[in-house]
């Protein structure tokens, strides 16, 4: 009898390992779906390629196959941009260089939060109107031919926001920011168009002035393309 009830004991223990290492690896397989890596291939590697080509911080070949080249490319862009340089493109990098594989839903907020970010780090202290109107700048280059046509691509675009280089992009949001990042994305664009703006008491690059004027809200000139 007891001999019995050591091997019911032993078998229900194996049993119970069994079920935590299959859950284990579901785990891990499921945290690891949307991640990709050296080794990874196919059109998510293709369009992470792509954008960070476009961006200058690929230059291989764009061939969906996720390799050394790539892995540094990856590297690179996630020491720019305050991500882990882990050389990996998990949720966080695939959302920063605007790939998503989730829902629109998902796709929406990453938006709102991205262009939030911005709008904080660019007109933090400008009229409501102002800070949505540098979200509709960022939305309007999107529909553009000479820019990136993600919100993220226009973001991350090398040298087309300061706050990238100067730290304020990664400093705290502000509340506004998040309204007027939604009423930017609702349609609300009080720049009229504009492609560009800047402040005439910072702004150093004579060719900035050459831009036509559309409107000026509190500090900033929004332009047009030409």
């Amino acid at each position: 009898m007891q001999t019995k009830r050591k091997l019911i004991f032993s078998l229900a223990v194996i049993f119970t390992i069994n079920i935590m290492i299959i859950s284990f690896v579901q785990d891990v397989q499921q945290a690891d779906a949307t991640a990709y890596r050296k080794g990874s291939a196919g059109s998510v590697v293709t369009q992470i390629q792509e954008r960070l080509s476009d961006w200058g911080y690929y230059i291989g070949s764009i061939d969906g196959v996720f390799g050394s080249g790539t892995e540094a490319a990856v590297k690179y862009f996630q020491r720019k941009n305050g991500l882990t340089p882990d050389g990996v493109a998990g949720s966080a990098t695939l959302a920063a260089i605007g790939i998503n594989t989730s829902s629109s839903a998902t796709t929406r907020s990453n938006d709102v939060n991205l262009l939030a970010r911005l709008i904080s780090a660019e007109a933090r202290g400008e009229p409501f109107a102002g800070q949505v109107a540098v979200g509709a700048v960022v939305l309007n280059r999107t529909k553009h031919p000479s820019f990136p046509h993600s919100i993220s691509g226009v973001i991350y675009q090398k040298g087309a926001f300061t706050c990238l280089t100067d730290g304020q992009f990664y400093a705290s949001v502000s509340d506004s920011a998040y309204k007027a990042a939604q009423n930017a994305l609702n349609g609300w664009d009080p720049s009229g168009g504009a492609i560009y703006y800047f402040n005439p008491a910072t702004a150093t690059n004579a060719w900035i002035w050459s831009r036509p004027l559309i409107v000026v809200i509190g500090k900033h000139r929004f332009c047009a393309y030409s």
